[in-house]
C-alpha cells in the first residue's frame, strides 16, 4: 500500500481558514510527478508542497521540496515553503533548526523558531532580479487587463518584473481601495503573461492606513491556474529587493524590513515579514518569515 502523510496548512496567519492554504505531502519519496500533479489538483490550494528525502545521504541538504499548483510545476513558492516546513516542524516535533531543501532555484536554508509550543519559519528566497521597466505599449496593456488606468500608477513605482526564484510583475497603485475593487481580466492576464515571460501580477499600494503595515497587495497568476493567490511570500520578497533597487524607502544599517499584508479582498488576510540585507546599496539576501496554523492532518491510500 502507498500511503502519504497530508497536511493542509494556512501560512502567514495563526487563525484557521485565513491566510494562504497549502498542502503538503511529508513522504513523497515513491510518488511520480503525475501522481504530484493529481493531489495538488485534488486538494486545490494554489500550491502544494512535496517533501521528500534525498535517495543517497547527501551532505549538502536535508530535504526535496516540489511545488505543484493545480495545473502545473512551479520552481518555488513562499506560502507552501513555510507550510511544508511547519508540517515537518509538528509531525518530527522539532527543536529550533535550520533545515537545507533542494528546489528547483536551489539550495535554501529554512530558519525553524520553536516558541511557544508553537513554530515561526523564515525561508532565505533565491536570488533577487530586477527587469528593466516595461515600456508604455505593455505597461497599458497590464493596466487595461487589471481594470486599472494610467492614473492609478503610483509614480514612485516603475513596472517591471521582480524576482527571488518565481517572477511577478511588480504594479504599484496609489489607493487600497482601488485595490479592494479590483476586477481583473483573467483570460487577457493570461494571453499577456506568454508576451511578458511572467505569470504573476502582484498590485500593491502603501496606502495601508496602518502604522505597521508597509504594503497592501494582490496577487493574481491565472496562466499557471492560480486566480487569485491570498497570500504570497514569492510577491512580498522581492517587493523588499524591488523597493530598495528603486530608492523608494530608505534604509539604516544596511537592513530593510517591513510587514506587508494581503488577502483582503478574499477574507483571508495574512502577513508577511520580509527582511532584505542591502550591500551597496543593493538587495543582496531576501527573507520572509510566517506563522503557520494546521487545519487538518491526514493520510491518503494512492493505490
Amino acid at each position: 500500500m502507498k500511503e502519504v502523510i497530508v497536511y493542509q496548512i494556512d501560512s502567514f496567519t495563526k487563525e484557521k481558514f485565513k491566510g494562504n492554504p497549502a498542502g503538503v505531502v511529508l513522504n513523497a519519496e515513491h510518488m511520480t510527478s503525475e501522481e504530484m500533479q493529481l493531489i495538488a489538483r485534488e486538494l486545490n490550494n494554489s500550491e502544494t508542497a512535496f517533501v521528500f528525502r534525498p535517495e543517497t545521504q547527501e551532505k549538502n541538504f536535508d530535504y526535496h521540496v516540489r511545488y505543484f499548483t493545480p495545473t502545473t510545476e512551479v520552481p518555488s513558492c513562499g506560502h507552501a515553503t513555510i507550510a511544508a516546513l511547519y508540517a515537518r516542524a509538528q509531525e518530527d516535533q522539532l527543536d529550533s533548526c535550520t533545515i537545507k531543501i533542494n528546489t528547483q532555484i536551489g539550495i535554501l536554508p529554512i530558519y525553524i523558531e520553536k516558541k511557544n509550543n508553537d513554530y515561526l519559519i523564515t525561508m532565505t528566497q533565491g536570488s533577487f532580479e530586477l527587469s528593466p521597466a516595461f515600456d508604455t505599449p505593455i505597461i497599458q496593456k497590464i493596466v487595461l487587463a487589471l481594470g486599472l488606468t494610467m492614473d492609478d500608477l503610483d509614480e514612485k513605482c516603475p513596472v517591471q518584473i521582480a524576482s527571488t526564484g518565481h517572477s511577478k510583475v511588480m504594479i504599484g497603485i496609489k489607493s487600497n481601495t482601488v485595490l479592494n475593487n479590483l476586477d481583473p481580466d483573467l483570460i487577457a492576464l493570461s494571453k499577456l503573461s506568454k508576451e511578458i515571460g511572467c505569470n504573476g501580477y502582484f498590485v500593491f499600494t502603501f496606502d495601508t492606513g496602518e502604522k505597521n503595515i508597509l504594503t497592501n497587495g494582490r496577487m493574481f497568476a491565472p496562466a499557471i491556474g492560480i486566480s487569485e493567490d491570498p497570500v504570497t511570500g514569492n510577491a512580498n520578497g522581492p517587493l523588499g529587493g524591488y523597493i530598495i533597487q528603486n530608492k523608494i524607502k530608505d534604509i539604516t544599517d544596511g537592513i530593510f524590513e517591513f510587514t506587508g499584508k494581503q488577502g483582503e479582498a478574499l477574507n483571508r488576510i495574512g502577513k508577511v515579514e520580509v527582511k532584505v540585507n542591502v550591500k551597496s546599496n543593493q538587495p543582496n539576501i531576501i527573507s520572509i518569515t510566517g506563522n503557520a496554523v494546521c487545519v487538518f492532518r491526514t493520510t491518503m491510500n494512492l493505490e
